[in-house]
């Protein structure tokens, strides 16, 4: 695994900590949440899926 994987990584990462803690909060309802992370879900597996078709 060279550092082309590893910063993307890393980044991904620190994206995800930035945005989680005002996720979760401003999705207190179990439906609510649910729904959401249903679409975050198929955005980026949409976007993981392009981009491994593309390069």
């Amino acid at each position: 695994m060279g550092l082309e994987e590893i910063v993307p990584a890393i980044f991904l990462i620190a994206v995800l900590i930035l945005v989680l803690p005002e996720f979760i909060r401003s999705n207190t309802k179990s439906k609510r949440f649910f729904k959401n992370f249903a679409i975050w879900s198929i955005i980026v597996i949409s976007i993981v899926t392009i981009s491994y078709f593309i390069f």
